[in-house]
């Protein structure tokens, strides 16, 4: 962790959860002085997420809802995934009955999902989903036996990507949580008109704790930052390993779509001349904040998608880009109107409660514009249901 901790104005983490994130603060450093004291943000960021028993997500703490980190769109209203349902339908009918969901966070979507696709009579053959957290899996299935109980039966866990797969993918908040690279831009080293581009990394810190440090950017990442349009100075984030993520599917998937949920924007709009300083964000207990080194292991820490990036990685592995819109586009599209409709009582506290949770998953300055939506696929033929209007392919 970083020793000054005084300009970030946070809630003081318990006496168990700060031994926790310095026991995740030794693996770290091992790591760092195995690698002769320096290594990639990118490799920071998985540990800091993802290290066995230590890790964000890997590790006991409860990050979903009102007494977690953030409220997922799943967690703020069952109608997300009752009108989620409209378009999942429509792709399993035109490939495969079956739905792989990478990373289900509190299981909330997959069960209202199921119960939506029941209510419907589409329910899946199998409702696959890819989990490597044990804690996640257990609160998953606590999920799924208490909402849909009768369909548990048809849920079964991943540790790894399948070899094949036909139907959809569904990834809601997936993408943001995997590891960036972080750039730095720099005016001073420029070379024939080529700004001096370095990535930033980890060290210790001279007094315990960790440090940035930056070395040239090289290989992959520095083909990356060059193909971008950016002035320098400018610090920003590259996702490779979302890039690689999606390229997996270009072999996995035989027929079917990804359908991706996610905050961000297309690529001209990402690296902005006003984004100059990157989009990587924090969460901890409903606080943002932008400092990553604090606590490692408790806090979420994301970045914005590049929505270009994803849909060249997709159409670069052999997959069609099927649409990109803003969320509220989707949703309308796919009739959330008319599902919140379905609810009695239109005067009733409940239903007033649920208009207001429907008003920030579309509204623009809620959640209805930063989110957005891309399907990528293969083999379908039908323009798919959430994207009849208000597509904005051309943007990417």
């Amino acid at each position: 962790m970083t020793k000054d901790n005084s300009r970030v104005s946070l809630p003081e983490p318990s006496a168990d959860a700060r031994a926790a994130s310095l026991e995740l603060c030794r693996h770290i450093a091992a790591e760092i002085a195995a690698a002769n004291g320096w290594i990639p943000f990118s490799r920071y960021m998985e540990l800091a997420l993802y290290a066995p028993g230590l890790g964000y997500y890997s590790g006991g703490a409860q990050k979903f809802g009102a007494a977690g980190d953030f409220i997922t769109a799943p967690e703020l209203t069952p109608l997300f995934a009752h009108t989620l349902a409209a378009q999942v339908e429509q792709i399993m009918a035109s490939s495969a009955a079956q739905i792989l969901e990478v990373g289900a966070g509190s299981g909330t979507l997959a069960a209202e999902l199921l119960l939506e696709l029941e209510r419907r009579g589409s329910l899946p053959q199998r409702y696959l989903i890819l989990e490597l957290s044990g804690e996640l899996r257990a609160r998953q299935q606590a999920t799924l036996a208490g909402r849909a109980p009768q369909l548990a039966q048809r849920v079964a866990w991943l540790d790894r990507l399948p070899q094949s797969f036909a139907g959809l993918v569904l990834g809601n908040e997936v993408l943001d949580a995997m590891p960036v690279a972080l750039v730095e831009w720099r005016d001073e080293d420029n070379s024939a008109s080529q700004p001096g581009i370095h990535e930033r990394g980890v060290t210790l810190g001279e007094q315990g704790g960790f440090a940035w440090a930056t070395r040239p950017a090289q290989s992959a990442l520095l083909q990356a930052a060059r193909a971008l349009a950016v002035e320098a100075p400018y610090v920003s984030e590259i996702g490779l390993a979302g890039r690689t993520w999606i390229a997996e599917f270009g072999r996995i998937l035989e027929c079917g779509a990804l359908l991706l949920i996610d905050y961000g924007f297309p690529q001209a709009e990402y690296y902005f001349p006003q984004r100059a300083g990157g989009t990587l964000m924090c969460h901890y207990r409903h606080h943002a904040h932008s400092d990553p080194l604090w606590w490692p292991g408790l806090n979420d820490i994301t970045a914005h998608i590049d929505f270009t990036a994803i849909a060249e990685a997709g159409f670069g592995a052999g997959l069609d880009v099927l649409g990109y819109t803003s969320q509220a586009q989707f949703l309308l599209g796919c009739g959330i109107t008319e599902v919140l409709s379905r609810l009695p009582d239109t005067a009733s506290k409940a239903y007033l409660s649920e208009a207001r949770n429907v008003g920030k998953l579309i509204a623009p300055h809620e959640m209805g514009e930063l989110f957005k939506v891309i399907a990528l696929g293969r083999n379908l033929k039908q323009p798919l249901l959430g994207f009849a209007r208000g597509d904005r392919l051309h943007t990417l």
